[in-house]
């Protein structure tokens, strides 16, 4: 996070407007229940290996899940969001938010990071130049300066670690187990709402997967399937690959 940054927000909406917001597993419950759209992205990596950010591994260990990939095992991450290509279902016309007593923990959060490792980048934000020139200090020697954001993050990154194995089951209960590679993408799924429910709310063991990794560049394909990666390159159907 940036050192010293103050901020306002002035109400312009467009944090709440082509972005897919995520969510704990009580809230995409809750976003599933409410006749929301939930999209769910997923990346991988090997623990020693492609895909691990050396400087971020115990961040991303704590919120992945160990999955048999091939002769190995990939460490997959899953992301659940509120599924917004336009404007959120709960902006309104005035841009107030709906269910702004309940909103999700990451809008609560916004416009800071949850990434301990990504620095808060005011360019990188919807929000105009003057959110930034007025308001109460957001950071202060890169913390937050309000202790209640600072306990928002924290709740935020304890839900990622504490959500990761329900998650992996809703995704292996709706046979949602190609990944792509930490750092070259990800698959994002957009599944049948009223599955999404049943598998969230089931309370049968998942079913064993055998996961595969998405890839588009053959020279990654050849150094994971070196370390016994399962690979797939075929066009998805399912799914869409996002990558970068």
């Amino acid at each position: 996070m940036s050192e010293g940054l103050r901020f306002a927000c002035t109400g312009c909406g467009k944090c709440c407007s082509g972005h897919h917001v995520p969510l704990t597993l009580a809230e995409s419950h809750q976003w599933a229940r409410d006749g929301g759209q939930v999209v769910v992205l997923i990346e991988g990596f090997l623990a020693d290996g492609p895909g691990m950010p050396p400087e971020q591994r115990d961040h991303v260990l704590r919120r992945s899940l160990a999955v048999p990939c091939g002769n190995a095992q990939l460490h997959v991450s899953v992301t659940f969001a509120a599924f917004n290509p336009g404007r959120c279902r709960h902006l309104d016309a005035d841009n107030l938010c709906g269910i702004y007593a309940t909103r999700p923990l990451v809008c609560r959060i916004y416009p800071a990071e949850i990434n301990p490792h990504l620095p808060l980048r005011p360019d990188a934000k919807d929000c105009p130049p003057e959110a930034w020139q007025q308001g109460p200090q957001l950071i202060v020697g890169n913390r937050p300066a309000d202790p209640h954001l600072a306990a928002l993050i924290d709740a935020s990154r304890q839900a990622d670690r504490d959500d990761i194995a329900a998650k992996v089951a809703v995704c292996q209960r709706l046979g949602m187990t190609t990944s792509a590679l930490k750092g070259n993408g990800f698959t994002a799924w957009l599944p049948d709402m009223q599955a999404f429910l049943t598998a969230l709310e089931s309370r049968q063991q998942a079913p064993a997967a055998a996961w595969s990794v998405h890839l588009e560049d053959s020279d990654l394909t050849q150094d994971l399937q070196q370390h016994g990666l399962l690979t797939t390159a075929q066009a998805p159907v399912y799914y869409a690959f996002i990558g970068f």
